[in-house]
């Protein structure tokens, strides 16, 4: 009975993940369709998505403290529908700029609370079980990504709306989320007390462990929200091909995560979070030094087998830290959500910043940031070794 309440609980965890990641591609696919509509420049979109990281950033603290007063199998329930909404009402808005924003910020904070919420079930499960399964659940987000920048991609090709797009992919993800309603733990199962001085006591280590998180969620959102814009504008791609760059990325990120657990077993977290630090700085350079829309489906293929591994592991080798040396210092839960919270900011800041470097230089010049920055995956290797 107990291994059937985990299957059906996994699931749920699993199903959420994969429509958390269903969203954000299949937005990401149509960006230079939404730019287009909305007849703006790079630095305006570049607000727009700043519109919608700040959004999630905004969530992130509500989200956590509703999560532990209430548990966080409603606030993913609720998260889900509220993400309907929102998305909705942002494709029904193309007309206005301003309207477009705010209805941005609105999505991305319903996408956060569903993710934060997914996240703590999540380590829930892992605590519980005693099994790693969080590089498995972000290979779900991970194939979410790719089915919507696949949808995307088609909807466009097509010449189908964004907003006949959103209500068919959101009328869906309603029907998945009041199907897994009763699969979640209750709950009860994860409700901690919320104590407003925990943050005053958080060790550096872990500090570190959300900046190694932050320079690759940079490079994540970067290639995800630029890749398409990218091919369209420097090489005259059709609208499908736009859509390729972040389907390979979403690819092999899935590939990425689904093997990271073995990897990591197998030849330790230290050596796999180098290695893929230089696969995805060396890989998005070449890309871009071959200059054109194949160069930037090669460089995104690369980048997302790289960065695959990051987050699962810096996640896991936070939490694991919690559990040997910072043992009462702060709970496994609370250094994930930490590091989770900084990761996130990478979403809000590094979008932007590529969109404002890119008018300033050009697209492809900034795109080589990230590249750069995949080598901090690098160093954070050493500090794995200790986890």
């Amino acid at each position: 009975m107990v291994d059937l309440v985990f299957k059906r609980a996994r699931l749920a965890v699993t199903i959420t993940f994969i429509t958390n990641g269903l969203v954000v591609g299949a937005f990401v696919a149509r960006i230079p369709d939404i730019k287009a509509a909305l007849d703006i420049s790079n630095s305006s979109l570049s607000l727009c998505l700043l519109a919608s990281s700040l959004g999630v950033f905004a969530a992130l603290p509500i989200a956590g403290k509703l999560a532990a007063i209430y548990g966080s199998s409603p606030v993913a329930f609720y998260g889900s529908l509220g993400l309907v909404v929102a998305w909705t009402l942002q494709s029904c808005v193309l007309f206005s700029l301003l309207l477009f924003g705010l209805a941005a910020f609105s999505a991305g904070f319903a996408l956060a609370m569903q993710d934060v919420a997914m996240n703590s079930h999540a380590v829930t499960l892992e605590h519980k079980s005693g099994r790693r399964l969080m590089s498995v659940f972000h290979a779900m987000f991970s194939l979410g990504g790719f089915l919507g920048g696949v949808s995307g991609g088609v909807f466009s090709q097509l010449g189908i709306s964004y907003r006949v797009q959103t209500i068919s992919i959101c009328s869906l993800i309603a029907i998945a989320a009041f199907l897994i309603r009763g699969f979640w733990l209750p709950g009860s199962s994860d409700i901690h007390e919320v104590n407003t001085e925990e943050r005053s006591r958080r060790p550096g280590i872990i500090w570190l462990f959300g900046i190694f998180g932050l320079f690759s969620t940079i490079g994540e959102g970067s290639a995800g929200d630029w890749g398409g814009v990218l091919v369209r504008e420097s090489y005259a791609a059709p609208p499908f091909l736009s859509a390729l760059p972040y389907v390979a990325f979403s690819a092999t990120m899935i590939i990425g995560r689904f093997s990271g657990d073995r990897l990591a077993t197998k030849f330790g977290a230290a050596r796999v979070l180098a290695g893929g630090g230089m696969i995805a700085s060396i890989g998005m350079s070449a890309g871009l030094l071959i200059n054109s829309t194949v160069g930037v489906i090669f460089g995104w293929f690369w980048l997302g087998i790289g960065l695959s591994v990051a987050i699962p592991l810096i996640f896991s080798a936070a939490g694991s830290l919690a559990n040997k040396r910072l043992a009462g210092q702060i709970a496994p839960a609370q250094a994930v959500a930490m590091v989770s919270g900084i990761s996130y900011f990478g979403f809000i800041v590094g979008p932007p910043f590529i969109g404002f470097v890119s008018d300033a230089t050009s697209l492809r010049t900034a795109m080589f940031v990230p590249a750069l920055l995949a080598l901090t995956i690098v160093a954070s290797s050493r500090f794995a070794k200790s986890a």
